[in-house]
């Protein structure tokens, strides 16, 4: 269990108090099987897997959940279809035309009677708390299921003022200053891929993969105006990332040395691997986050009554 991709949040020094109460919270707050006439239901599972009641997993000051969904798939051409024939059926017998405040009600009337016989989707998010550095980290690249993620957090504590990242410098021109120049802070070599953006609306953008990123290429788009949206690149020779203006971290792994720590033998048990792999994870993802506070200013929100 490592995470793929990371968006960060940040919560106050004063939140541990009621992240402490957080375990006997989200009994209430368990994902449901989704009813006959739902569409989606979204409540936290164990991170153990399905064997498992425990919804949540602590090594010392980090805590691991995990978000589950289950969505229906009712795709938009089944419904259109399925209207259309009630529309054809009503106007065939009575010979009238349907207006537009009818065809609204034939349409929630055919979605209910296909609702209890649409497939279900489940899908797991983890996300964990880092208690001490007030850091919140979720497994998605997805603003918006992010903040659903946050949501559901906040549902089960009744509140959590967890606030997006709101940079003192800007990403976006410290990323393309460090390509101009050539120039990374400490720990930091090149990854193989960008994405360079002329800034005006409806401007020219440019995605280079496998590419040497000091090449005269991706200069002369530089030259041209092109600013950085992601940027391909390396911490410590120990993890690789994307990481995006808005500082999304995509595509995140660690690179060998890191994963020859965990070694090749087989786990006693799936809780001793997850132990294993969380606790790496946090170590390593600890270094990452302090070194993007320290290059683009993250400060630590205060409490907000």
């Amino acid at each position: 269990m490592f995470f793929r991709n990371l968006t960060l949040f940040r919560f106050p020094e004063g939140s541990q108090k009621s992240l402490a109460k957080l375990e006997g919270k989200l009994d209430e707050h368990r994902l449901r099987p989704c009813g006959p006439i739902e569409m989606a239901t979204r409540g936290f599972v164990s991170p153990f897997g399905r064997e498992s009641d425990e919804l949540l997993h602590r090594i010392g000051k980090y805590t691991l959940v995990t978000i589950g969904s289950e969505d229906k798939l009712l795709p938009s051409s089944v419904i259109a279809e399925a209207l259309a024939a009630k529309i054809g059926e009503i106007t065939e017998k009575e010979a009238r035309r349907i207006g537009a405040r009818e065809r609204k009600r034939l349409k929630e009337e055919v979605m209910t009677d296909l609702l209890p016989r649409a497939f279900v989707r489940p899908s797991r998010m983890f996300a964990y708390l880092a208690e001490d550095s007030g850091w919140l980290v979720i497994d998605t690249a997805s603003r918006k299921a992010a903040e659903e993620a946050v949501s559901q957090i906040r549902e089960a504590l009744g509140r959590f003022p967890a606030t997006p990242m709101a940079p003192s410098d800007s990403p976006r021109a410290l990323m393309t200053d460090w390509l101009v120049s050539g120039k990374l802070p400490a720990g930091l070599s090149w990854g193989d891929e960008c994405e360079l953006r002329d800034p005006s609306e409806a401007g020219a953008v440019v995605r280079c993969r496998r590419q040497d990123l000091e090449s005269d290429e991706v200069r002369e788009h530089l030259k041209s105006g092109k600013q950085v949206f992601q940027l391909g690149l390396e911490l410590d020779e120990r993890m690789a990332f994307v990481l995006g203006e808005d500082l999304t971290v995509r595509k995140f792994h660690f690179l060998d040395v890191v994963l020859d720590e965990i070694g090749e033998e087989a786990s006693e048990s799936a809780r001793t691997e997850l132990d294993a792999r969380f606790a790496l994870m946090t170590l390593e993802t600890r270094r990452l986050l302090e070194k993007l506070d320290e290059w683009f200013g993250l400060p630590r929100p205060d409490e907000r009554d």
